[in-house]
């Protein structure tokens, strides 16, 4: 199995700084730690807590990290790459090095150094989307940059009438060695910045860049069951390649809009239901709204107010889960307001009845005086 992109399995573009490396990788520790995984997803998230732990090992420390940039996973694993003892089979070590023993040795260097090309860095879109579209998905469109090739200039930059010529500082290679005793250190040419060539006339359209930005509307599917934070990525829609590398990704971040009913937990979700002081006292149905329609909970004689009831199958089925979530609401019972002055001698009498009964019709009075008591003495 091929390996992910460090930069990709950290969530951070190529160009981060060391500090940004450092809280990328804390923050998916914290969350992939076996200590804080347990179950059926203890065995994944140890794997993502292993990988994320060797992108971050090779990010930051400053050799490794520019090997990898310039020879991807072959820069700094021994273990890919190696087709034999020539130079061809120690991959990225015979092109970082190779001058040095091919002025010693007089052995041949390995060809095809060429430009260096650079990956495209990555774009992030924020989509906030409702909690019915979460749980159901949806289809939509969005509005993202695009890099267009310059009408004027046909792509290459120069100024129509012109042309680019090859740097001659490099003599095309983008690259240039600098030695010192038998060392010999290889990098990217400051004339040219890697390209090769040099625009002396640069044309006025796209500024010598080539390419012009433009808006371009892309379809995206949402999939039912994602969650707040989750990220849809789409691959090569993200900024344009630099000396004809890939393109970055798209990255489209989800949040999710504050429900008026219905909060959300994981594949559940809770709600409150008001409840007249008539009905808790002596019971009846009442209808509850679910994100599949209205349902009906039956309420015992004498539910107290904090009371949870629990509606199964009535929540979200996750993105990763085999059956939805259970949908719970809690009992609110409504004190009556604005009484008229007839309302009030009834409850005033129904009070006296209730006293004169004891505590048998409060089932919590009689443990709250005694822990009261206990307070004092």
């Amino acid at each position: 199995m091929s390996k992910r992109d460090y930069y990709e399995v950290l969530g951070v573009n190529r160009d981060a700084s060391d500090d940004d490396i450092k809280k990328a990788y804390r923050k998916l520790a914290m969350k992939h730690h076996p200590d804080r995984n347990q179950g059926d997803k203890a065995k994944a998230a140890e794997e993502r807590f292993k990988e994320a732990k060797e992108a971050y090992e090779m990010l930051s420390e400053p050799q490794k990290r520019a090997a990898y940039d310039q020879f991807g996973h072959a820069g700094v694993d021994p273990n890919m790459g190696a087709r034999g003892p020539g130079a061809e089979g120690f991959g990225g070590f015979a092109e970082a090095f190779g001058d040095i023993f091919g002025d010693i040795f007089g052995g041949g260097r390995r060809g095809g150094g060429g430009q260096q090309v650079y990956r495209g860095n990555d774009l992030s879109y924020a989509m906030e989307i409702t909690l019915e579209e979460a749980a159901r998905g949806k289809d939509t469109q969005i509005r993202i940059p695009s890099w267009d090739s310059c009408d004027t200039c046909h792509g290459s930059g120069a100024k129509p009438g012109t042309s680019p010529k090859t740097c001659s500082t490099c003599s095309g290679s983008g690259q240039v060695h600098l030695r010192q005793g038998f060392f010999s250190i290889q990098q990217t040419c400051p004339h040219c910045r890697g390209t090769g060539k040099i625009i002396a006339e640069p044309c006025t359209a796209c500024s010598g860049a080539g390419r012009i930005k433009r808006q371009k509307t892309l379809e995206v599917k949402i999939p039912a069951g994602i969650n707040e934070g989750m990220r849809i990525r789409s691959a090569g829609n993200g900024e344009p390649g630099s000396n004809g590398g890939p393109n970055g990704d798209l990255y489209i971040e989800i949040r999710i809009k504050q429900h008026e009913i219905f909060e959300r937990d994981g594949d559940d979700l809770h709600c409150t239901v008001p409840v007249s002081l008539t009905t808790a006292a002596l019971g009846g149905s009442i209808g509850v709204p679910t994100l599949g329609g209205n349902a009906e909970i039956d309420l015992p004689e004498g539910t107290q107010h904090g009371k949870t009831f629990r509606l199964r199958g009535k929540g979200i089925k996750g993105l990763r889960s085999s059956y939805p979530g259970d949908l719970y609401c809690h009992v609110a019972v409504e004190t009556p307001v604005k009484l008229t002055e007839h309302q009030r001698k009834l409850l005033r009498d129904l009070d006296d009845s209730f006293r004169k009964a004891g505590d048998r019709h409060s089932p919590n009075a009689k443990s709250w005086t005694d822990r009261v008591k206990d307070l004092f003495k």
